[in-house]
């Protein structure tokens, strides 16, 4: 389970995040959304060791993860995407996830990595050069590839369907759904296509201006006149 207790962010005079509490199970698909500008991928950074919280604690099964490094967050089991696709260059497909696998868990299963190219439909692609060789959807794949080679209990992904076509958020959404089963791992979303979300997500969390303002289904989270004003008010680039 993934705990997040008081979280509250200062960069000099700006509050980026301001006493956000929550948790969630690996049994679950959570969907972190709000405008641009509330702190989703702050939250991320935070919970992924990119950034340190001016106050609270995260913590994963149990564990404290205080000031721990970012690859011992990986080896406990926490996976995590970017919104802009970060291939490692001149290296091939299957090399990118070699290296994440070795980040992940210190060791290489090949097994696994076949298993996990298969199944993000890129095991054709295996041997391209993962910088220049993809298509967006493909490198999109790659990222979440990636990620699972870590063995995560817990995906985070942000914005993995941006930039994205119908059909190709269709696709990613079918897939997330597919690998939650599968792999049975928790994924936590940031995603502002809200028709997504209430596919995807059993449960949405709303950030606004780095607060909590709703924590619950779908159904009841979108019809919030709070979570309404959120996307409707002003103050948000």
């Amino acid at each position: 389970m993934l705990k997040l207790d008081g979280i509250t962010i200062q960069f000099g005079g700006l509050t980026a995040l301001k006493d956000v509490s929550f948790s969630m199970g690996t049994d679950q698909v959570v969907g972190l959304v709000g405008p641009n500008g509330a702190g989703k991928t702050t939250l991320f950074n935070a919970i992924s060791g990119l950034v340190k919280p001016t106050h609270g604690s995260v913590s994963f099964d149990g564990i404290e993860l205080g000031r721990k490094p970012l690859y011992t967050r990986a080896r406990v089991g926490i996976g995590r995407t970017f919104q802009i696709p970060q291939p490692m260059h001149e290296l091939t497909v299957r090399e990118n996830l070699v290296v994440a696998q070795r980040f992940g868990n210190g060791r290489v299963d090949h097994a696994r990595i076949d298993e996990i190219l298969k199944f993000m439909d890129l095991y054709d692609q295996a041997g391209s050069d993962a910088a220049t060789g993809l298509a967006l959807q493909q490198l999109k794949r790659l990222e979440v590839a990636k990620a699972l080679a870590t063995e995560p209990k817990l995906l985070l992904l942000d914005e993995v369907l941006a930039g994205l076509e119908t059909n190709g958020k269709r696709y990613f959404t079918a897939k997330l759904e597919e690998l939650h089963e599968k792999f049975k791992i928790g994924i936590l979303i940031i995603e502002h296509d809200i028709e997504t979300v209430s596919t995807l997500c059993h449960r949405v969390v709303v950030l606004n201006f780095g607060k909590v303002i709703a924590d619950g289904t779908p159904d009841a989270v979108f019809r919030d006149p709070e979570v309404i004003k959120s996307y409707t008010g002003a103050g948000h680039a």
